[in-house]
């Protein structure tokens, strides 16, 4: 007898690789190129260890490498990582932080711990 599993739309879109938390702050992207940097001033609106959705007036395209700047609630201490443009609606952006050296990764490290802190107090 064969058994068959039911996979729901709603289950697809729910699974996610870290817990999600909604907020609200200031986020500065900066976008680096041959020959300016540019800071855009944006908002953070959701935020996990794996990336950040972002809300600011500026062209990005899928796969863009740009570092993003933001103060965790409860910590005080502002955090720059690099990350990627993973999707985008409008000039809302998913970013997701990049582990790709050693400092990247004491980054995550960084925004990991500011997290945890927010659990306690979530």
């Amino acid at each position: 007898m064969a058994t068959e599993t039911v996979v729901t739309e709603a289950h697809i879109l729910n699974t996610r690789r870290f817990r999600r938390f909604k907020l609200d702050v200031p986020v500065r992207v900066v976008v680096q190129t041959e020959d300016k940097t540019r800071i855009i001033d944006g908002r953070g609106n959701e935020l996990n260890e794996g990336g950040l959705a972002v809300q600011a007036g500026v062209e990005l395209q899928l796969d863009e490498k740009v570092e993003v700047e933001f103060t965790p609630p409860y910590t005080g201490q502002p955090i720059r990582a690099r990350a990627i443009v993973r999707n985008r609606n409008g000039y809302r952006y998913g970013f997701e932080f990049l582990t790709e050296s050693p400092t990247d990764c004491d980054r995550v490290m960084e925004i990991r711990t500011a997290l945890q802190g927010m659990g306690k107090l979530m």
